[in-house]
């Protein structure tokens, strides 16, 4: 992908996510170079174990690099404070959230905590921003309820909310749609497409949702055992890079409906 240095909000150079084990360098993925434009909706692709949610955890500061760079908005992640990266990037994990009796909108309210003062008592912009939030997501209906009476697809709603009152211009999502039936992930991901138009945010969101992710994906970032892909559809289909995600055996990249379909004996 080539694109003005003005439109690119994340970037990484020969960058390697894993961990350190006793002072081992436990590599899981490594030589990623992807340049990520303003306002798209980016889908990390990949099987399971392949990096993608190590991937979304260093870039967003959650665990170190074990080698390489990243940079948000031309600087680096490494001279980012936390106060500082918090007004640049949200996170939406799969973690379980900690038992409390918090409302819908007080746990959207916790979007806010990077620019509330020292009582954390909320302005009228705060407030506003939360509002905000909550209709983007469509949860108007749901502010005054405790969050663990929600279904799962509505929580995950709340989380986006939370992630979208913080106002960042970058949103991670680590597969926010794992334990959704088809129609709360076909929501999830229409509201996600919607924000990224109307607010003009990135969002990248780790997916197996991959058919869905095809039709409403801007770019991807596709992680093999051999290789990092980048582009969008068309730019992968021509490298093969589909191909890569399945056993050929079981499933097989159709090029011409641009969707993975199952193959029959």
């Amino acid at each position: 992908m080539t694109f003005k240095k003005s439109n690119i909000v994340l970037e990484t150079a020969k960058l390697a996510v894993g961990y350190f084990h006793k002072k081992e360098k436990n590599i899981v993925a490594n030589n990623i170079n992807i340049a990520i434009e303003k306002g798209k909706l980016i889908a990390v692709l990949g099987k399971n174990g392949i990096g993608k949610s190590t991937l979304l955890r260093t870039i967003s500061k959650v665990q170190k690099p074990i080698e390489g760079s990243i940079k948000i908005n031309q600087k680096l992640l490494a001279d980012y404070s936390p106060q500082e990266l918090a007004t640049k990037l949200s996170l939406v994990l799969t973690e379980r959230l900690p038992a409390s009796q918090l409302t819908v909108f007080e746990l959207v309210a916790l979007g806010r905590q990077p620019y509330t003062n020292w009582i954390d008592r909320l302005s009228s912009d705060d407030i506003e921003k939360i509002n905000w939030a909550i209709s983007l997501t469509e949860i108007d209906h749901l502010q005054h309820r405790r969050f663990y009476e929600l279904s799962d697809g509505q929580l995950q709603r709340v989380l986006i909310a939370r992630a979208l009152a913080q106002d960042t211009e970058i949103i991670l999502l680590d597969e926010p749609t794992a334990h959704l039936d088809i129609h709360h992930t076909f929501k999830v991901f229409s509201i996600l497409k919607n924000l990224v138009k109307t607010t003009q945010k990135t969002i990248i969101i780790s997916t197996h949702q991959v058919n869905l992710a095809l039709q409403l994906a801007d770019d991807f970032v596709l992680l093999s055992d051999k290789q990092v892909f980048t582009g969008n559809a068309n730019d992968l289909i021509d490298q093969d890079a589909f191909n890569t995600l399945f056993p050929k055996d079981l499933i097989s990249f159709n090029k011409n409906l641009q969707q993975f379909v199952i193959n029959k004996n």
